[in-house]
């Protein structure tokens, strides 16, 4: 397969809407080649297979919903629409409804002009790469066309009016049941996405007052300067309407940025610390392992060493935190951009179990996040995104293996360096770390500068 044919990336498909991969003709070919997939290698005869499809707020939504469910319709499996809904709410859906699969439709941080296609197995975990590999063959090289049924065999959509309900419950129930929110102040940012409705109930009804920012979606203002990836005006309401805390989620409500009541970043280094220290006091941290990325802050690895916790290190991605967690039978997992797994609650980064975690911390300790968040001590950090057109191997870039050398070198043991194309998007990231922020912006401008060169 050439790699102009590849759909799935680090996570999913992802694009621009209405152009390759995220187009209509593309997503009812994947829809059709799931279903196939699911008919052949664990469909029961005697019972006919069904998939759950649930999106965010995108404009683009609707038509690659319904692409989708003509696919698998035309394959002789029905389908199940939930509407928008935040995307670990579909993988606990597809567990909880016994459907065969569970697909979002969500490009996540993205802006609203991208889209994309998340797909879950029956287990509720993501698709293993060797599974979205087969549905890029039967997309590209297998003919289903001589496998679709007709009549009484082909297959229906039905809207399930509970879905939302189904999913409060569920996040409500990963809090502690002799605990209660009541006497907090939240604000809440949802980033005009998939928790609009779901996020204001969880917190609600247990207890807290609640100010909610960006829950009008209208199709185009989904991570428009405000949720997890734009958390400055989560600061200042927080900061206005003196808070206790303050929660921002993205488009589909899988990452969470929190802001304490001083109006100060909370990520998802710091949740990581937060609820590693809490859950390894109560003897629930199993093998007192942390799994984190690359990417996160060496604040959080030296916090953890304290109190005798291993951190292992992945590739960016939540699929490969899960991974590891799963291998090593670990139970608390995430990234620094605010994905966060508990393996004990989800299959999947949650932001609105991840902040309950917290906000379980804060009433049993009775702290305030501020307290909570300096356990941990951040080494400066400087991220930088370069945007490309074409894409080469590092090695083979002219002048980056010196650069790299200089940099790090200049660094020596105090900080560390770290080079990523991103797997959703034209952008090759920088992360340069180390205890004096003029050098590693230096640094990181010297290479920004080089790859922008080479890359543009």
């Amino acid at each position: 397969m050439t790699e102009s044919k590849k759909l799935f990336g680090t996570d999913g498909m992802r694009g621009i809407a209405n152009q390759f991969p995220m187009t209509t003709d593309i997503a009812m070919q994947v829809g059709r080649a799931i279903a196939y997939k699911i008919k052949t290698e664990t469909f029961d005869p005697n019972k006919k297979p069904k998939i759950l499809i649930g999106k965010d707020t995108r404009l683009s939504g609707y038509m690659i919903e319904q692409a989708l469910s003509s696919g698998i319709n035309s394959m002789g499996v029905d389908v199940l629409l939930v509407g928008p809904l935040p995307t670990p709410g579909i993988a606990f859906l597809t567990q909880n409804m016994r459907a065969a699969a569970g697909i979002v439709i969500s490009a996540s941080h993205n802006l609203f002009q991208d889209n994309g296609i998340k797909v879950f197995g029956r287990d509720g975990y993501k698709l293993p790469v060797v599974e979205e590999k087969k549905i890029e063959d039967l997309v590209f090289n297998g003919d289903l066309s001589h496998h679709l049924p007709t009549a009484e065999k082909v297959g229906k959509s039905m809207r399930i009016d509970d879905a939302i309900g189904r999913y409060v419950v569920y996040v409500k129930n990963t809090f502690p049941k002799n605990l209660t929110l009541q006497g907090l102040r939240i604000v809440l940012d949802c980033a005009n996405g998939a928790a609009y409705k779901v996020a204001p109930w969880v917190f609600e009804e247990l207890g807290a007052e609640v100010i909610k920012l960006n829950v009008s979606p209208n199709g185009t203002n989904i991570n428009d300067k405000c949720g997890a990836i734009y958390p400055e005006g989560l600061f200042e309401a927080v900061v206005e309407s003196k808070a206790d805390l303050g929660i921002g989620v993205d488009g589909d409500a899988d990452r969470v940025i929190l802001s304490d009541e001083k109006g100060r970043l909370v990520n998802g280094d710091h949740v990581l610390a937060i609820c590693a220290l809490d859950m390894d006091k109560k003897n629930e941290l199993d093998n007192h392992t942390v799994v984190a990325t690359q990417m996160s802050n060496v604040g959080l690895e030296q916090c953890l060493k304290k109190s005798g916790i291993k951190l292992v290190l992945t590739e960016v991605g939540d699929k490969y935190v899960v991974d590891a967690m799963k291998q090593g039978g670990f139970k608390l997992g995430g990234e620094q951009s605010g994905h966060i797994i508990f393996l004990d609650n989800g299959t999947t980064g949650d932001g609105l179990i991840a902040a309950l975690r917290i906000l379980g911390v804060m009433v049993e300790s009775k702290k305030k996040l501020s307290d909570l968040r300096d356990i941990m001590t951040v080494v400066p950090q400087v991220l930088r995104n370069v945007k490309i057109t074409r894409k080469k191997k590092l090695e083979e870039i002219t002048g980056l293996e010196s650069l790299l050398k200089k940099v790090e070198k200049k660094l020596s043991d105090r900080g560390r360096v770290f080079l990523r194309f991103s797997g959703t998007e034209p952008l090759v990231r920088i992360l340069v770390e180390g205890p004096d922020r003029d050098e590693i912006n230096q640094a990181a401008e010297e290479l920004a500068g080089l790859l922008h060169k080479e890359l543009a």
